[in-house]
């Protein structure tokens, strides 16, 4: 069983100034860490607070969500028992927060949706940032993100060679089918994030807590 090291999480604000504000989960991508996407808080909407986990297995260096296998074709268990140790964490956060959004790169992007089947109704948006949705949901659980109708923003680059084409078309094809996502592909950009990309993040946030 997958359990996230809350005594590791990254915080972008003290507990005092985060109490009450919406949250933002960071996800980071397979051999990285949780120093990772904290870095792009100071280039993120200052509403909300933002908390960077690390993934519960050994990578190489760094921490992976699950095992890997094919690329952009992961074992669906292996997806959602890191989900569960996602929303486990967020369990024990309490109400301290109103609302919890998603935000991940890669194969932290891929857990983000799976988040999304696994409860649709608990996140506000989800932000996938090069990654991929998993292959093997059932239409009972996807029919259920379609009904909660969260916004999703998806951003990739057109040069990413990391993110197989065939995980991109499914990622794109599930993503009309089952919400009413924002896609942008980025001209140029590698598997990597973009000024340009988070600025366009921040629009939808502006546009999510607006609406």
């Amino acid at each position: 069983m997958s359990t996230i090291d809350a005594s590791v999480a990254r915080w972008s604000l003290d507990e005092t100034e985060r109490a009450g504000k919406p949250l933002i989960v960071l996800l980071h991508g397979v051999g990285s860490h949780e120093g990772d996407l904290i870095g792009l808080t100071p280039y993120l909407s200052p509403e909300y607070a933002y908390v960077s986990l690390r993934a519960p297995q050994t990578y190489g260096g760094g921490w992976s969500w699950y095992p890997l296998a094919l690329p952009g074709a992961p074992a669906y268990e292996g997806v959602d028992e890191a989900g569960d140790a996602v929303l486990a964490f967020l369990d024990g956060l309490g109400g301290a927060h109103p609302t919890v959004s998603l935000l991940g790169f890669s194969q932290g992007g891929s857990l983000s949706l799976q988040l999304l089947r696994k409860a649709p109704t608990r996140f506000e948006a989800a932000i996938v940032l090069a990654g991929f949705v998993v292959p093997g949901g059932t239409p009972a659980v996807d029919d259920a993100v379609t009904a909660a109708n969260v916004p999703v923003f998806y951003g990739r680059g057109d040069v990413d060679q990391v993110i197989p084409a065939d995980a991109v078309a499914r990622t794109e094809e599930w993503l009309a089918a089952h919400t009413d996502a924002e896609i942008t592909v980025y001209p140029g950009l590698a598997h990597g994030i973009a000024q340009e990309e988070l600025d366009d993040v921040n629009a939808f946030l502006g546009r999510v807590r607006g609406a």
